[in-house]
């Protein structure tokens, strides 16, 4: 089974992504912080992290860069949310190495067409 860690500060986000990627069989890692995700990753390496970019303490584009840059990590696909939209924020992400970059209010259909690229 294919599994996503979501990085997600919002419970209400949190358990929305949840919901929409149980449905597609998923197994979901939540984690609330760049900390928390950090914490969980040295136990499992998911396929997939969805990353809100604003976070507290260490933002999501600070955690993009940082495990894009790590060789245990570098590998694992990793799409950016944030109800910033914005063509800046859009190249800080790519800079920062994401694969993909989408804004809240996530749209279902474009989020799982998204993660299925990936994985």
């Amino acid at each position: 089974m294919k599994t996503v860690m979501i990085v997600e500060d919002s419970m209400t986000d949190m358990e929305l992504l949840t919901l929409y990627l149980r449905k597609e069989g998923l197994l979901v890692v939540p984690a609330t912080s760049g900390e928390d995700a950090q914490v969980k990753l040295q136990q499992q390496k998911p396929d997939l992290i969805i990353l809100d970019v604003i976070l507290p303490g260490q933002s999501g584009f600070q955690l993009c860069r940082q495990l894009k840059s790590n060789p245990q990590t570098k590998g694992i696909s990793i799409v950016l949310c944030s109800t910033k939209n914005t063509e800046v924020d859009k190249q800080w992400a790519k800079m920062g190495g994401a694969d993909a970059y989408l804004t809240k209010p996530l749209d279902r259909d474009q989020l799982i067409y998204t993660i299925r690229q990936f994985i």
